[in-house]
């Protein structure tokens, strides 16, 4: 019997996961890469299992929020091992081609392995996905805007912040961010942008503090307790009860767009109960995923978002 490695055969709710891969890839490039595929290969076969439960369905006296919780991150959980234990071969093959890309970054840019490995990803996500674009149905425009901005993405903020003057130039400035979230999330980026969208009111009413410094939030996150960086208070509605009322809130406060869709990723993945938000595929149950784990009090929160992904406005914007 093949031995367990403890290294590799984590918890998938580890939350040191993360910042552990990011100092082996600085100090060991090489097996930070080996690592990095796995981790993608768990990520597929997760897919796959998600895909057959829901092809199966689910309703059964036991069924619940809690069990379909469960569910996922024992499927996720299963998916790591079996990509660490019993590797179908996608790793290897991401391996080989991210390293190829990342070998070749060394000689063209001083940067670290760690960036390098960053800007590989992104451009793989980038060409999967605009190979996924006719059966999204989001013209390859939009998709083309993305490839060419990626380049830059991770250091595209303004510091004047949005002045967009419509949706268009709306999704033109978040769809690079948007795409690096989506490679994060499993979630496609005009569903990241619908949701920013409709927070933002397209980027027209982004959360600013008292002076017009932009706060690049265009989630709406809160900063709570757990926030250890800048924030803004401002008044805000929230629902209580069915009834609309008005209250003083802090809200987190970023140095750009990117690194806000980053924050929106890492919390998607970061906190349980957005576990049926991860890798979802249909708009409207994206919505409703939010809804359920409580993202926002509005009891219209998931139909509003739906109708942004659907609408001929985004369409437009996206196909411009």
């Amino acid at each position: 019997m093949k031995s367990i490695d403890l290294a590799t055969n984590r918890l998938v709710l580890d939350p040191a996961a993360a910042g552990d891969l990011r100092a082996r890839l600085g100090q060991d490039p090489q097996g930070g890469l080996k690592q990095a595929a796995q981790q993608f290969e768990g990520m597929l076969l997760h897919l796959m299992l998600k895909s057959m439960r829901d092809a199966i369905g689910s309703g059964g006296l036991l069924d619940s929020d809690q069990s379909r919780f469960f569910t996922a991150i024992g499927d996720q959980q299963m998916a790591l091992n079996l990509s660490s234990q019993m590797p179908i071969g996608f790793a290897g093959l991401i391996e080989q081609q991210l390293g190829r890309q990342l070998n070749g970054s060394k000689s063209d840019s001083a940067g670290s392995p760690l960036d390098a490995l960053q800007q590989s990803l992104r451009s793989q996500y980038a060409a999967a996905a605009a190979a996924q674009a006719a059966e999204a149905g989001v013209p390859r425009a939009a998709w083309a805007r993305a490839a060419a901005a990626l380049g830059t993405a991770a250091s595209a903020g303004s510091s004047e912040g949005m002045s967009a003057t419509g949706p268009r130039d709306f999704v033109d400035r978040i769809w690079p961010h948007a795409v690096e979230a989506a490679a994060v999330t499993g979630v496609p980026p005009h569903f990241l942008v619908a949701q920013s969208a409709l927070e933002s009111g397209w980027g027209k009413h982004e959360i600013r503090a008292a002076d017009g410094t932009p706060s690049f939030n265009l989630f709406g996150v809160k900063a709570g307790r757990s926030w250890s960086g800048p924030t803004v208070e401002v008044q805000t509605s929230e629902f209580v009860d069915g009834v609309v009322r008005s209250e003083r809130a802090k809200f987190r406060v970023y140095s750009s767009y990117a690194e806000a869709f980053r924050d929106y990723a890492d919390l998607l993945r970061s906190k349980p109960r957005f576990s049926g938000v991860i890798g979802q595929q249909d708009g409207a149950q994206f919505a409703r995923s939010l809804q359920q784990a409580g993202y926002a009090t509005d009891p219209m929160y998931a139909d509003k978002i739906t109708r942004i992904i659907g609408g001929a406005t985004l369409r437009q914007a996206l196909a411009g």
